[in-house]
């Protein structure tokens, strides 16, 4: 299961290229009888650790034995909950404590930092930095809501509801099939992610070296479609999530890629949220 996000690619594919529970194929019926080759953590119908393509990935399959050393479910809730918990104090923190705005973006580029060090150079999942990068995420959201709420009164407030709506409708959507997570899905919601990224990569070296807005993509009706296009992708990231967070449970996934569960449903929400942010902020101008 790796990493959650696509943005995160090292950890989105393994020797398949795609996921992240691939092993060779092991001796006897398993193996034999199985189009998707065998997994050593779990049953043979792994639909991730496909050799070549393949048909899409499905939903249904049959629960993987309990073992012990296994992810569950709770492990994930209980791992998420402490990721998201250290994010909302630290941005209770970065909130209350009045911390200059620099202060708080260099926070973020530091939680920036440690998300992708935990995701293209730690093999596995490391907690202290999972929960560092939340702490710093957190003071940075504390700090830019903050920043948002003097000229957009209540936008932290619309931002974090709208941010729940988004979510628990990603997942009944997932729950209820109306989104598919399969490998078409992956790689264009991969290639919308990256192409976003750079655009606003440009956008901000147009606005330090140009001054104003930039390409001015966050103002305006422009703005606002560039922020409906940032949740739309965050969401469609989530979906990917709920997908990779139910098949390490059906497959048998170690324990410690709970860890990585969670990481990768927090980046997700966090993105979402400052989408939403981003958003509300825009339509509140004058």
């Amino acid at each position: 299961m790796r990493s959650s996000n696509p943005v995160f690619s090292r950890r989105f594919r393994g020797n398949n290229g795609y996921a992240g529970f691939n092993a060779a194929p092991q001796a006897g019926t398993a193996a034999q009888g199985n189009p998707y080759a065998s997994n050593p953590y779990a049953q043979p119908t792994n639909p991730y650790a496909q050799p070549h393509g393949g048909p899409d990935l499905r939903q249904g399959y049959p629960q993987a034995p309990a073992g012990t050393g296994r992810m569950t479910m709770d492990d994930v809730v209980m791992r998420t909950g402490m990721t998201l918990g250290t994010v909302i104090l630290a941005a209770a923190v970065g909130w209350g404590i009045n911390l200059p705005v620099a202060l708080g973006y260099g926070a973020g580029f530091v939680a920036m930092l440690l998300a992708f060090a935990q995701s293209l150079f730690l093999r596995k999942p490391v907690p202290a930095v999972i929960l560092a990068y939340a702490a710093f995420e957190g003071l940075f959201l504390g700090v830019v809501s903050k920043a948002f709420n003097h000229y957009a009164q209540g936008a932290p407030v619309q931002a974090v509801l709208g941010t729940m709506l988004v979510s628990v409708g990603v997942l009944v959507a997932y729950k209820t099939r109306l989104i598919r997570v399969d490998r078409r899905f992956v790689r264009f919601v991969t290639a919308a992610l990256i192409g976003f990224v750079l655009l606003m990569m440009v956008n901000l070296m147009f606005a330090v070296f140009g001054g104003g807005d930039g390409l001015g993509l966050r103002t305006g009706w422009l703005g606002v479609l560039v922020g409906v296009a940032g949740v739309l992708i965050g969401a469609a990231v989530l979906a990917i999530d709920f997908k990779q967070v139910e098949d390490g449970v059906q497959y048998g996934a170690p324990r410690e890629e709970s860890w990585f569960a969670a990481f990768g449903l927090t980046v997700s929400l966090v993105w979402i949220y400052i989408q939403m942010l981003q958003l509300i902020g825009v339509l509140n101008e004058d």
